[in-house]
């Protein structure tokens, strides 16, 4: 059997088919990246969702641990022998803007009291809450009580709150309200209406917080969030 008299020689890649190469490459190496980038701004996009959900919620659980704790001071008998003085301003007081509570102190009835106040900053429109530090004393609750109403009206979170104080941001909000829940109806407190001769000398039995949360976050637009005070229905 004849063999040929040449040997077979191994072949290379042409330069066409090296740049095909390259180029399918390059074109794998562009759609694995892009699938690379979706995935981290996807994991990015529900690390924020989840982080705003759950301040909010942290939020609105500290809202109600507030009002849960409210303080409900005693009225005072007149030495006159005129109906008692009603001071329970002293507990609730809303202006249309901020909203003040004295509540007890979580965890250590002998640590005081506090006064907190939630407002909204009209620039921002950021949700805020204002927290003194524990006080025992009628003059220091009424620093305290003063410098509520003066937080509210600034609001500026700029630098830390002077004397011990604390705020956070709670969320971002287009706007808020509060109704009361007295004589089986919701009532603004702020209504002729609500400034009868009962309106002023009990905690209501439930209040209402209308919210409007602001685009851009996690959750936006109206919110309705409803307290019913601890004692309603029972002995108080």
């Amino acid at each position: 059997m004849a063999h040929s008299k040449f040997a077979l020689r191994p072949r290379g890649f042409t330069l066409i088919e090296v740049l095909v190469a390259l180029s399918i490459m390059a074109v794998m190496a562009l759609l694995t990246w892009r699938g690379i980038d979706g995935m981290a701004r996807a994991q990015e996009s529900t690390r924020s969702y989840t982080d705003d959900v759950l301040a909010l919620q942290a939020g609105l659980g500290q809202w109600r641990a507030d009002l849960d704790a409210m303080m409900v001071w005693q009225s005072q008998e007149n030495p006159s022998g005129a109906p008692p003085t009603s001071t329970i301003n002293r507990s609730l007081a809303w202006n249309g803007s901020t909203l003040r509570v004295t509540r007890t102190t979580a965890g250590d009835a002998g640590a005081g009291i506090r006064v907190v106040a939630w407002t909204r900053r009209a620039g921002s429109g950021q949700w805020l809450r204002w927290q003194s530090p524990p006080v025992q004393t009628i003059q220091t609750w009424q620093a305290a009580w003063e410098a509520a109403a003066r937080w509210g009206e600034t609001a500026s979170l700029q630098g830390t709150p002077s004397g011990g104080a604390a705020e956070t941001v709670i969320a971002s909000a287009l706007d808020w309200q509060l109704h009361y829940f007295r004589n089986n109806a919701w009532t603004n407190p702020l209504s002729s209406s609500a400034d009868g001769a009962d309106a002023g000398t009990a905690v209501p039995d439930g209040i209402r917080l209308m919210i409007t949360l602001s685009p851009g976050q996690a959750l936006a637009g109206p919110m309705v969030v409803d307290w019913v005070r601890p004692t309603f229905g029972g002995a108080s």
